[in-house]
């Protein structure tokens, strides 16, 4: 289907063209010089030491708990509501996620109350979840660790340029998972990031990336190293140089397509209160600076969402929502939460994403809020 209005879209022109063509001119086509400047770049830009490229923002979750220490008889504290490769990272290592709530209608992120009452004595890390861009209550979850000795890993796939008390999203806990999949705010097709400023992090994380390896093909290919050893059980989440030049040339787009989002972000609030204003918008009064990466909106109580998207759907208006519970999903029966979620339960229920991207016109926002407050009066 042509939509009239996509869900999302790609903001690519000339730059990253001439980006991938002077790779392939180059002949070198895996993870090298490339890849260590796109590193640098991104660590300069989020304010971390260090900075790890690797095949996606899953391997990037994965590499993180490994390097936590994540094992069988370990838990880890992660939101339901988030995307399931959060909580598939934590299994990959043995260990069993304990789902939080979120906090409330307003703030769509993990809840710190939830989190403390989810502590129990197996408890190791918390990876927390920047719904949409908005920042978790940071402060106040690092205080818990701290209280409690445990490990603080970032999902930041939604929050790359998000900002909470003037640091970057991803700098705050032990370390910090990006993604580049193809509808985020910034895309290599595939792709991901992992930021850290523990020298013994990035050590870990460097070898684990590929293989355990002690030198890769690049050193080898340049003349600084003959022969290697492989010094554990590593993973090929290597990243390749034709993503890593993508990825360098939309980390400049970054700042002034946040800042898009963000203005779309109000108009869409603006035109909401008044052509629709029985939806509900979470995040209105949110701490930070937000990349919005999403435009999550709640419809009222006893909707018929199915109806609903449809009727945006017969307009032309893609939409989606994010996301449908973890703990309800059928591979994690034997993972249910030891705390209720009934705001999770209750938002899900509800939850609708409408389009959001920077080459939307303000004219698209006003047609697709105009498409919502037709569909609700017929749904």
């Amino acid at each position: 289907m042509k939509w009239q209005i996509p869900l999302s879209d790609i903001d690519f022109g000339p730059e990253e063209k001439d980006a991938v063509s002077d790779v392939l001119q180059s002949k070198w086509l895996t993870m090298g010089s490339v890849t260590q400047n796109f590193e640098q770049a991104f660590a300069s830009y989020v304010g971390a030491k260090h900075a790890i490229a690797v095949t996606n923002a899953t391997a990037a979750l994965h590499l993180a708990c490994v390097v936590a220490g994540l094992g069988p008889g370990d838990e880890a504290i992660v939101p339901s509501l988030t995307f399931v490769a959060t909580a598939n990272a934590i299994r990959y290592t043995g260990a069993t996620p304990v789902f939080a709530d979120i906090a409330s209608e307003q703030d769509l992120t993990i809840s710190y109350h939830s989190i403390e009452r989810a502590i129990t004595r197996r408890t190791r890390a918390v990876l927390v979840m920047h719904y949409g861009g908005y920042a978790c209550d940071m402060p106040s979850i690092m205080e818990l660790a701290r209280e409690h000795d445990l490990i603080v890993i970032e999902d930041a796939a939604h929050a790359v340029g998000s900002e909470l008390e003037g640091r970057k999203l991803g700098t705050w806990g032990a370390m910090g998972c990006f993604s580049f999949f193809s509808n985020k705010n910034m895309t290599t097709g595939e792709g991901g990031m992992i930021v850290t400023n523990d020298d013994k992090y990035s050590q870990r994380l460097h070898s684990l990336r590929s293989h355990g390896m002690t030198t890769l093909t690049w050193d080898r290919h340049k003349g600084h190293a003959w022969s290697y050893d492989v010094v554990g059980l590593g993973y090929n989440y290597r990243i390749d140089e034709i993503r890593s030049a993508l990825g360098t040339v939309q980390l400049r787009k970054l700042v002034l397509n946040n800042e898009r989002r963000r203005c779309l972000t109000q108009i869409y609030r603006d035109a909401l209160q008044e052509l629709a204003p029985r939806v509900s918008v979470p995040f209105t009064q949110h701490a930070g600076v937000s990349a919005a990466h999403l435009m999550p909106v709640l419809l009222p109580i006893s909707s018929n969402k199915p109806s609903f998207i449809e009727n945006l759907k017969a307009r032309g208006v893609q939409t989606s929502f994010h996301y449908p519970p973890i703990h309800t999903f059928t591979a994690f029966k034997g993972h249910r939460s030891s705390v209720s979620l009934p705001i999770t339960e209750a938002i899900a229920e509800r939850e609708v994403t409408l389009p959001l991207y920077p080459a939307l016109h303000d004219d698209d926002v006003l047609m697709v809020v105009q498409a919502v407050a037709n569909a609700l009066n017929q749904s």
